[in-house]
């Protein structure tokens, strides 16, 4: 089931599918229920998932205030509330990841579990300078097609390159009809680069898992192993040989590491 949902001041455009637990499933910078599509796929005989393009990507609309990850996370609180989700498991990934953070912190009662992929508690010098770096090549770049050339330098392991994977999601985002405008992925980079919960991660008490690309050029291990240890009692793994998305590099494998850790917080 894929639609527009009423949702506090948006029209929110979301998926769900699948039968079980509820898990609400999380989008980073720009990205859209597409980006969750072997998880859609692959766990949806154990979980219901729901995926959610936030605010200002695909086909949510942006609203005309200053963007903040507090917005986006009550975005999201909003969404569990129009679907009649009283508690879910929360997956997000990169800036995703911040806002499933503020989520928990802000509406705890909503979140049975975290999990975390290339998260940060704040960004430190380098991934700051990374991200103003992609704030300036969203505008500077001659095209769409070579924006994500070079952005995706980042995102995804050299095996990734060569293989031809890359160039298959390429050609998927420049086939895709619902851009987002590079003003709106700015405004969410702004967002993200002002954020910082570190004095406030010891405050979200649900089971929480962290996991990092020991290959992520931006979200490095080191930030991972940050938030992990922050929140009490969080579980923290390094993927070896993985970059910033391993969700969809290696997906049977996250899946699966990400199944596992869901049935142990159920049971």
């Amino acid at each position: 089931m894929a639609q527009h949902v009423p949702a506090g001041e948006l029209d929110m455009w979301t998926e769900q599918v699948g039968h079980g637990p509820d898990v609400l499933l999380i989008g980073g910078l720009g990205d859209t229920v597409e980006s969750w599509q072997f998880q859609l796929e692959g766990l949806a005989q154990r979980y219901r998932l729901t995926a959610f393009d936030n605010r200002g990507a695909g086909r949510t609309a942006m609203t005309e205030e200053t963007l903040t990850v507090e917005q986006l996370a009550d975005d999201a609180a909003h969404l569990l509330g129009a679907l009649g989700i009283g508690r879910a498991h929360v997956a997000g990934f990169s800036g995703g990841s911040i806002i499933a953070q503020e989520l928990a912190l802000r509406h705890p009662e909503l979140v049975r579990s975290l999990v975390l992929q290339s998260t940060w508690p704040v960004m430190d010098d380098y991934l700051r300078s990374w991200a103003l770096f992609v704030r300036w090549l969203v505008g500077a770049a001659p095209g769409e097609r070579e924006f994500l050339e070079w952005f995706f330098l980042f995102i995804y392991t050299p095996r990734a390159h060569n293989d031809g994977t890359v160039g298959r999601f390429i050609e998927e985002v420049l086939a895709f009809p619902h851009k987002q405008p590079p003003e709106n992925i700015q405004r969410h980079l702004d967002a993200f680069l002002s954020h910082d919960t570190t004095g406030r991660l010891p405050r979200i008490t649900v089971p929480t898992y962290v996991l990092a690309g020991g290959l992520d050029p931006t979200a490095r291990p080191e930030l991972g192993r940050a938030v992990a240890g922050l929140i009490p009692g969080a579980r923290f793994q390094v993927l070896e040989g993985e970059s910033h998305q391993p969700f969809q590099e290696i997906p049977e494998r996250w899946n699966a590491l990400v199944a596992a850790f869901w049935d142990e917080v159920e049971s």
